[in-house]
This record gives structure tokens, sequence and C-alpha cells, in this order.
């Protein structure tokens, strides 16, 4: 997802460029000059951009906000004026997105990792390895847990005290409070060997669970 926004960000430059290129000048009224660039490039681009910065940066981002406020950047002398303020948002978003410091990026991040580890716990499951699957979904599931706890500066610790202080704050209700301790259970069980505490299709159940959850705190 990260390198595909990163390809998307370096195509749309190009066609800003191309946009660029389009510029040209003309008589106005009363003696004035009007510069512009292709009106129906610069909407298509703008449009991109807007879907680009959306994804990459969230709809209540700085960046977004500015593009949409230059984007309707009132101007008598032709387009161009609106088309440099809109590139400039977009620059500075490229730069920010590209350098990490765009607090989506995280999550982004995180759900890269996150899909990577599942995907590894499926297919040991596939290969009937259900004790391995269930550690993993286990550490996925902790993982995230510390960083709910880091996001509520909560001080993080063992899994059932973190569990139960995300609780606590609101972070979730005592229904998935209870979830997560049943799911903890099962990767205590198989970390430490006991196979007689769970079967397969209590793992099966186990991944299905923290994809859910996982998926939606990330979301």
């Amino acid at each position: 997802m990260i390198e595909a926004l990163k390809r998307r960000f370096a195509e749309l430059h190009v066609q800003a460029d191309a946009l660029e290129s389009t510029r040209h000048t003309k008589s106005g009224f009363q003696g004035g000059t009007d510069t512009n660039v292709s009106a129906d490039g610069f909407l298509a681009w703008s449009v991109k951009v807007k879907n680009l910065l959306v994804t990459a940066c969230g709809p209540s981002s700085e960046h977004y906000k500015a593009f949409g406020e230059a984007e309707n950047y009132s101007s008598w002398s032709g387009n161009y004026s609106r088309f440099k303020q809109t590139r400039a948002v977009f620059d500075a978003a490229k730069e920010d997105f590209e350098g990490g410091y765009v607090s989506s990026i995280r999550n982004l991040i995180q759900a890269e990792v996150f899909d990577t580890e599942l995907e590894q716990a499926k297919e040991l499951l596939a290969a009937g390895y259900y004790q391995a699957a269930a550690i993993i979904a286990g550490v996925v599931l902790e993982t995230n847990l510390r960083q709910l706890c880091a996001q509520e500066e909560i001080q993080p610790g063992k899994l059932d005290r973190m569990n139960a202080d995300l609780a606590k704050a609101g972070k979730y209700n005592s229904i998935i409070q209870k979830r997560i301790t049943s799911l903890a259970a099962i990767r205590n069980g198989a970390a430490h060997g006991d196979v007689e505490a769970f079967s397969q299709a209590d793992v099966v159940a186990m991944i299905d669970e923290v994809e859910r959850l996982v998926g939606s705190w990330l979301s």
C-alpha cells in the first residue's frame, strides 16, 4: 500500500509538470491579462490529488483541508494562480508522506505488518501447525494492544494488564475485554505446549477474531 501511494504521488507530480507546460497568457478585460493552464487537465488532476490525499493523509488532515482551500482560491487573472496554490499543497503532502511525517502512514505501516503476520499464521494453520499459528496470532494481538496503550498514554505491560487498563480507559467495552482474555488463554496454552487446552477450530476462530479486532483499531 505504501509503495503504491508513493508511486501515485510520483505519477501526479509528473502530471503537474505536464499541466504546467500548458500555461498560456491572453488579454483579459480592461487591458489586463489572464494566465491559465488547461481547465480540463487542472480539474482532472485536482480530483486525482484529492483522492490520493484522502487515502494517504486522511480527510481531516491539514494537507487535505489546505488543498480544498487552495482549490477555492479566488483570482481574476485566470486559473494559474489556483494551480500554483494547489500544487504547493500537493508538493508539501508528497514531501511529508515520503518522509514519514504524516500520521496516517503509521497506521498504513502497522496494517501492512499486521496483514503479513496474520497471513503467516493462516499458512501455518493450513499446514497443520495450529500451535505455532496461535502463537503468531497472539503476538499480533499483544503488539497492537501495546500500540493502543501508547496512544492512550497507558504504561504497557503484560497482556492481561494492558487489556484491563484499556477497557478501564474506555478504549473498548467489557465484552471486547472478555474476548481478548479468551484469545490470550489460547495463546498462552500454545506458548506452553498445552495442546489439550485448545483445538484447531479454536485457532481458526482466534485468527478471525484477531483480524477483526485489530482491523477495527487500525481503521
